[in-house]
């Protein structure tokens, strides 16, 4: 290559060797990078919105899975009494309120699943100790049952059926799992402290390990989004009620 009189070819070979280091950089940096990324969302898949004290509290329920593989709590604060949090808690479920996650979520994760409704549903207000929630069409004979109720602060769902049916009836995997949503007023005023709980055992090792790696950090975007989808229910209807 000649132009101009001046040879150019060193020129190339100069700029391909201080882009090959830029890249070789890029690649010793990116594998790190990924890693810490991946330890932060695996970490808020763990505590998001909680504090240290919420974390190591005891909390009711916590005594149905007696050796949980799983300890997982988050938390948000509302600017509502804990009556105006009450009503979307006991309407949650499938074809019910829904889980107020973002419908993107649900789209993308559960396609089969309606909208989170924005309205409280009278019809779903009567929630009682022993009922069923489910969280999945019928055949799939997926849900909760309600193990504790005390309205306006504590609900407790337990679960041993968030697996495919036929895992379920073989005997291939096992689950027992608890959520628990605590409602607590806080002293200042019109505010809440919005706890939710989830405890977990499951067998065999490759479903523990699996869930640890994937659906620990997954947690982060669906309880974080279930929390703020309750948050601003709950902020609209306390404005609802006391305008003002």
């Amino acid at each position: 290559w000649h132009g101009g009189g001046g040879d150019i070819g060193p020129s190339l070979r100069l700029a391909a060797m201080r882009h090959t280091r830029i890249g070789s950089q890029l690649m010793r940096w990116s594998l790190p990078a990924l890693l810490i990324a991946y330890a932060t969302v695996h970490r808020l898949g763990q505590t998001y919105g909680s504090t240290f004290y919420e974390r190591h509290a005891r909390m009711p329920g916590d005594g149905i899975v007696s050796k949980p593989r799983f300890l997982i709590t988050h938390g948000i604060t509302i600017d509502a009494l804990p009556e105006d949090v009450w009503p979307w808690l006991v309407q949650m479920g499938w074809h019910r309120g829904g889980w107020y996650t973002a419908r993107w979520v649900d789209k993308m994760l559960f396609p089969a699943n309606r909208a989170s409704v924005a309205h409280v549903i009278d019809l779903y207000q009567d929630l009682h100790v022993g009922d069923f929630i489910p969280d999945g069409a019928p055949e799939t004979e997926c849900g909760f049952v309600v193990e504790e109720l005390e309205a306006p602060r504590v609900l407790v769902l337990h679960s041993t059926s968030h697996l495919p049916l036929e895992w379920r009836r073989t005997g291939k995997a096992s689950i027992d799992w608890t959520w628990v949503f605590s409602v607590v007023p806080i002293a200042s005023g019109d505010r809440t402290r919005f706890i939710f709980r989830w405890r977990a055992a499951t067998k065999p090792w490759w479903l523990t390990a699996s869930s640890w790696a994937v659906i620990v950090p997954a947690d982060f975007i669906m309880s974080r989004g279930m929390l703020q989808g309750v948050k601003r229910r709950a902020e609209q209807l306390r404005r609802t009620r006391r305008p003002g």
